[in-house]
């Protein structure tokens, strides 16, 4: 089999034009970047006459180092509708340089379900990151310009909580300590930095319905507090009393539209937004979801890490803000995986270990019930690896269909859509059938550390989550600021139903450690900071950067 690369490269991949034109985009509405990628301008495209397509969420398992294979199923299972007639399309995020010179690798699917150009995609795209950081470092760098010429504000230094951003894994970047070298750098202070995908703007970008409606919620970023206290306290200070939403929107400008490229077997896919799920929401961006739903019959999305994290700030943040209502879900898992959960190492899964399958089968079952609390039906999609054995397979099948639920075997990695038509069958039947009764997981008036709580214990299965009192201090504060109605978005490690990454399966009764939290007024949400998760990842020992190089014709090498 051929390396994911070398399968992208060998593609020979329509016009961009061509793909548009058979979605019924206008030439008006497309602005080529080359020839294989463009934006939309989503106010140039003709209404849509009739009722908009239906939304499919692609999730997973808890994701291990053997792998899962969302993104993967997510384009395998576009193709797969389109090749049986149906109008389908892809709405997914986009990967961020960090991952793709760290551990992860890239996010553009493998073997031959991928979304294309693949080296494109991953590597600076059309931008839209970098617009991001920009307009996310304007925003820093006018609240220390701000103090610098007299403070007006009255910004309090000491509570300053608008950080810097980059879009890279840099652990010493985490504290730092600015403005260091005399009275003209400003006022020394200590500060630091998170990834790119961990903005609010980015959650803004993804958020927001349009131009308008992204102004208006940069304007609202909360960047610091005041020094003097009036009578409801210290006063916070948005991005609009700094008169930076302006300059900031100015800069995603072109940001905001989403991206078309294409599936190795020429299907649309929309690439916009790439905010992580175990720090952000996790979420491709709403403007691309809804573009998609006026385009196509069938729309495949996609939220990052397990159903835990993506799936839950899926439905929670962005159906909930976006009025949006998924009719169907896809859980992913692997047979490797579940044996990693059983507890089989790495090395060792090529062997047929059954009862490991049963074992670490729990954190599947967990899944399927989180999902079913949603009210949105589900359908297991197995994605299939050459040592799968028969009996593995047959008791994942068992397993799922004692809980309610189908499993599909598919091979979309190996056969591309034709390895995922049944699954297309299954999904589209679930879909049509219009038996989904979605409704978040808690109310909009249920205090905000309820709200972490019933996260915790309903979908986590912990005993509950407990915070230290200044940060349920703050979370009051905010709560009679008026952002008590917002909902939580959870940040811990992607690895576990806990806050142990070590912890597998399917554990129960723990405790959810909330260690900081974060108001996101300007996306809409607060952000509850759990166990030991950093908003800026380091590198590992071995970084994929080391393999990454241009060879002497021009080809770059030791990307995946």
């Amino acid at each position: 089999m051929l390396t994911d690369i070398a399968i992208s490269r060998a593609a020979t991949l329509r016009p961009i034009a061509d793909v548009a034109a058979g979605i019924g985009i206008p030439e008006a509405a497309l602005e080529p970047y080359g020839r294989t990628k463009a934006k939309i301008d989503v106010s140039a495209l003709p209404t849509r006459e009739g009722p908009r397509g239906k939304l499919i969420l692609v999730t997973a398992i808890n994701p291990t180092p053997a792998g899962e294979g969302k993104t993967t199923t997510s384009v395998g299972l576009a193709d797969a509708l389109n090749r049986t007639g149906r109008r389908a399309m892809l709405a997914l995020r986009e990967p961020s340089l960090g991952p793709c010179f760290g551990t992860k690798g890239g996010a553009t699917g493998g073997g031959y379900a991928q979304v294309v150009p693949m080296e494109d995609i991953n590597l600076h795209f059309t931008g839209d990151f970098h617009a991001i950081t920009s307009a996310h470092n304007l925003l820093a760098a006018m609240i220390d310009n701000h103090i610098h010429w007299g403070n007006a504000l009255d910004i309090d230094v000491r509570r300053i909580v608008w950080r810097r951003v980059l879009d890279m894994n840099d652990r010493a970047l985490r504290q730092v300590v600015q403005s260091l070298g005399g009275a003209a750098n400003g006022y020394p202070r200590e500060s630091g930095f998170d990834i790119t995908v961990a903005s609010e703007v980015m959650a803004i970008l993804c958020l927001a319905e349009d131009m308008a409606d992204l102004e208006a919620r940069l304007g609202r970023i909360v960047v610091a507090y005041t020094r003097s206290q009036g009578r409801d306290g210290r006063q916070p200070v948005t991005a609009r009393d700094l008169k930076a939403h302006g300059a900031m929107a100015v800069l995603l400008a072109q940001a905001i539209r989403p991206n078309l490229v294409q599936t190795l077997e020429g299907n649309p896919a929309l690439i916009h937004g790439g905010p992580f799920a175990n720090i952000a929401h996790g979420c491709n961006s709403v403007i691309a979801t809804k573009t998609a739903l006026a385009l196509s019959d069938y729309v495949v999305t996609e939220a990052g890490f397990g159903a835990d994290l993506g799936a839950e700030k899926f439905f929670d943040i962005k159906c909930r803000q976006a009025g949006l209502a998924p009719d169907a879900v896809v859980i992913v898992a692997t047979v490797r995986a579940l044996k990693m959960n059983g507890g089989v190492a790495k090395a060792a899964l090529g062997g047929e270990d059954v009862e490991a399958v049963r074992r670490g089968g729990v954190n599947l079952i967990r899944h399927i019930e989180n999902v079913r609390q949603f009210g949105v039906p589900a359908v297991v999609a197995i994605n299939h690896f050459d040592a799968d054995s028969d009996a593995e397979v047959a008791l994942v099948r068992e397993m799922v269909a004692a809980h309610g639920t189908q499993a599909i075997l598919c091979r979309h990695w190996a056969e591309g859509g034709a390895g995922a038509v049944d699954l297309a069958e299954a999904v589209a039947a679930l879909a049509d059938a219009g038996a989904g009764q979605f409704a978040p997981l808690y109310d909009d008036d249920l205090p905000l550390m309820a709200k972490i709580n019933t996260v915790a214990t309903r979908i986590y299965r912990a005993e509950e989550a407990v915070a230290p009192p200044s940060v349920l201090a703050q979370l009051a504060r905010w709560e009679a600021e008026g952002h008590g109605h917002l909902p939580v978005c959870m940040a811990k490690t992607q690895y576990s139903f806990s806050t142990d990454p070590a912890l597998l399966g399917a554990p129960t009764g723990h405790v959810v450690p909330v260690r900081e939290v974060r108001l996101a007024a300007g996306a809409g949400f607060v952000v509850a900071i759990c166990g030991e998760l950093m908003t800026m990842p380091g590198l590992p020992r071995v970084p994929a950067a080391e393999a990454i190089r241009m060879d002497a014709d021009g080809v770059i090498e030791g990307l995946f």
